[in-house]
């Protein structure tokens, strides 16, 4: 585990003329955090505006610089989140002269651009979503994800990372893993969650500060139901019914069956649906010393009065200024 008193951060801005300028010294406050829903980290930063050959610091860190946060516990200096500065906000007070800053990685343009996308009949999960890293000039770094069979899709008007949750979650329901999405180092990557090799412990007892339950049925899905091809009037019926916990009320989403899809396979994905969103929602929350290598998507071990077990990340914030993190987790399939 990591040893908190020895671990050492430090912050750069990658400057125009392709200078690593080190800004810890400047620093007040820092952070990153992943959240859920999101594909893209998110950094904060407060700095002290004072002068850097001549000028305040908020004259050479502008909007489009690229900050990096890294981290040491002992093993070598690592980076731990980098991003493009999206907020810029300099203030003066009688306290003195700061910098806020809020940058996010590459994929926050996938974010922020919607598109209209065609996928042909018989499409793989990774030509669709390497495609769209190249079109946004975001190299990929790994690919460990599925490489399912898309029916014929037409995304309109989408914003382009939903378009690549969707095409990973249409796959997921033709029986893939579960994964992730993110960037490191300024490269792409998509990898099962879960996959991580370093898992780490936390106890209630050593390590851990604040834990938090909470159970909620009100995303429960109960039913699915296959609606068939359309007819020439654009109308389709219903060809299955998937139940799941109807007890507690019909909840229900429908599944349209492609013309690639045959009723079994279609059934099953619905049946998918019911396996991934089907059972009441377990959400707990732990406060932690920092470990600045845990990710969203990655695999922990809990040891407290109400969390036993292992656990997968879905959202983390990592507090450089006070060394401590707050994650939100789900037990671990």
């Amino acid at each position: 585990m990591i040893d908190i008193a020895k671990l050492v951060y430090r912050e750069y801005a990658l400057l125009s003329d392709g200078r690593r300028l080190n800004i810890t010294g400047a620093v007040t406050a820092a952070g990153w955090s992943e959240g859920e829903g999101e594909i893209s980290k998110r950094l904060s930063l407060t700095v002290a505006n004072t002068a850097f050959e001549g000028k305040p610091l908020s004259s050479t860190i502008v909007p489009n610089t690229i900050v990096i946060i890294t981290a040491d516990a002992g093993g070598g200096e690592k980076e731990a989140a980098r991003g493009y500065v999206t907020e810029w906000g300099p203030t003066r007070s009688s306290g003195g002269k700061s910098l806020t800053l809020a940058a996010y990685d590459e994929l926050f343009n996938l974010q922020q651009s919607q598109d209209d996308r065609y996928l042909p009949a018989g499409t793989g999960t990774k030509s669709a979503i390497t495609a769209v890293f190249n079109d946004w000039g975001i190299p990929v770094g790994e690919y460990k994800g599925p490489d399912a069979v898309h029916a014929k899709t037409l995304f309109k008007a989408q914003y382009l990372s939903d378009i690549i949750l969707s095409l990973l979650d249409d796959a997921e329901k033709h029986g893939s893993e579960h994964y992730i999405i993110g960037a490191e180092a300024g490269k792409a990557f998509v990898r099962p969650i879960g996959s991580n090799t370093d898992i780490y412990h936390l106890s209630e007892d050593t390590n851990t500060t604040t834990t938090s339950d909470k159970i909620s049925t009100s995303s429960l899905v109960t039913r699915v139901k296959v609606m068939g091809l359309e007819n020439k009037d654009g109308k389709a019926a219903p060809e299955a019914i998937v139940d799941g916990l109807t007890e507690y009320g019909i909840r229900q989403r429908i599944y349209n069956r492609s013309a690639d899809d045959t009723l079994d396979t279609a059934k099953a994905a619905a049946q998918a649906i019911i396996d991934d969103q089907g059972k009441p929602e377990r959400t707990s929350t732990v406060v932690a010393p920092d470990v600045p290598f845990l990710h969203k998507g990655d695999k922990v071990h809990l040891a407290s009065e109400t969390l036993n077990g292992y656990f997968i990340v879905r959202s983390v914030n990592h507090d450089v200024t006070n060394r401590s993190m707050t994650m939100s987790v789900k037990p671990a399939a």
